[in-house]
């Protein structure tokens, strides 16, 4: 009924921005915000770098003080699991057995961590970087002479590493593929952060497929596949993400990488939305369904979500941009280089200070800035003005 509250599945950043949105924007019915962490709405960025680092506490991640659902009034339910979605009657159930009906309903369930088939996985020891918990998890275990191992060389592994290494841990990365960073730069900037790691003292395997993770009870080893063996206290999978969609499946909406949305972030169900990591959409700009993890899009596509639950038709179709931080090093992203057939670079990549220029043809694609914000700011302008 059109009484019913608006339901939003996931208490993160994209869940927060919703329900500040829809407040912002004059909606006065009833709002329920609903999280499977004990958290309220946290920053996730900072996990693998200042929050692992001690340099940002747990009150600084909060996106909002103690107040925030007070004053918007907003009926937060956390540590909560939804358990199932039903369109028809359009009520979400509880785990529990309580069901809650909505109006309207935004699923911004994000991602969790990818988890892969090798034995070993339930050792003590074992660990992932998600949510505040996994960190939590690892700090407590860290000793000085703790040896780390860290199972992919994406962002998140290297983030991790960078972090570590502040503290002098020995830490070994393990990336499966050619080089560090493979799906998602070029192979200078590649060539770069693996310079930079090696630098700071981390052993970096490349073509290395983990087999197993050996230990009685806890880790002491991991083998690879061609049958070397390293040393290591603890095990980081950082292999990647997946979104979060088994509520989407089992309510029967159309799925594409990601709970699948038009450009005004509607599902296959007209009162069923979807915003942030678990969404695709389509977009006119890459003339294909995308799903971005990223917190700017959390936060741009969570308002955007608010606004087209409100009646909005404009839509969603952002230039997508990113950030890591490593060492001293910034990376600034701004686009997708996929399909790019040559690259220009601009500024020094011996001051540490240079831009790498994706094209495909004569069009820009994408912008890798390593310390020059300049460069960053300016591509971005320059993506957006494109037709």
């Amino acid at each position: 009924m059109a009484n019913d509250p608006i339901i939003i599945i996931g208490a993160g950043q994209c869940g927060q921005k919703a329900t500040e949105t829809l407040r912002q924007q004059g909606y006065d019915g009833d709002l329920v915000l609903i999280g499977d962490e004990p958290h309220a709405p946290y920053q996730r960025p900072p996990l693998s770098k200042a929050f692992l680092k001690g340099e940002m506490s747990l009150e600084r991640l909060m996106l909002k003080g103690p107040d925030y659902f007070d004053r918007f009034n907003i009926d937060a339910r956390l540590s909560v699991w939804v358990e199932s979605i039903d369109p028809g009657s359009r009520k979400v159930m509880l785990q529990g057995g309580d069901a809650l009906a909505y109006s309207k309903l935004l699923l911004a369930t994000g991602t969790r961590s990818r988890k892969i088939p090798v034995p070993g996985l339930d050792l003590e020891g074992v660990h992932y970087m998600r949510t505040i918990a996994d960190v939590e998890a690892i700090t407590n275990e860290l000793k000085p002479e703790t040896r780390i191992a860290i199972i992919g060389g994406g962002y998140i592994g290297l983030e991790v590493a960078s972090a570590l290494r502040s503290f002098k841990h020995d830490v070994t990365v393990i990336e499966g593929m050619e080089r560090v960073l493979q799906r998602v730069v070029c192979p200078q900037m590649s060539d770069y952060f693996h310079r930079a790691h090696s630098r700071n003292g981390v052993a970096i395997h490349l073509n290395a497929v983990l087999e197993s993770i050996e230990g009685a009870g806890r880790v002491e080893r991991i083998r690879l596949r061609d049958g070397q063996e390293i040393e290591a206290d603890m095990i980081l999978m950082a292999v990647g993400a997946e979104p979060v969609c088994e509520l989407a499946v089992q309510a029967g909406l159309t799925i594409e990488n990601g709970v699948s949305t038009d450009g005004t972030c509607r599902t296959s169900d007209p009162d069923i939305y979807a915003a942030g990591d678990c969404s695709s959409f389509y977009s006119g700009r890459y003339q294909r369904h995308i799903r971005l993890e990223s917190v700017q899009n959390a936060i741009d596509q969570g308002k955007h979500a608010a606004g087209a639950m409100l009646g909005s038709d404009e839509l969603y179709d952002p230039v997508p941009w990113f950030w890591s931080d490593q060492y001293d090093i910034k990376l600034q992203i701004a686009g997708l280089s996929q399909g790019y057939d040559r690259t220009e670079v601009e500024g020094d990549e011996a001051e540490n200070a240079f831009a790498v220029r994706y094209f495909a043809g004569d069009r820009l694609l994408c912008v890798d800035a390593v310390n020059m914000p300049r460069a960053h700011m300016m591509a971005r302008r320059e993506l957006a003005s494109q037709d």
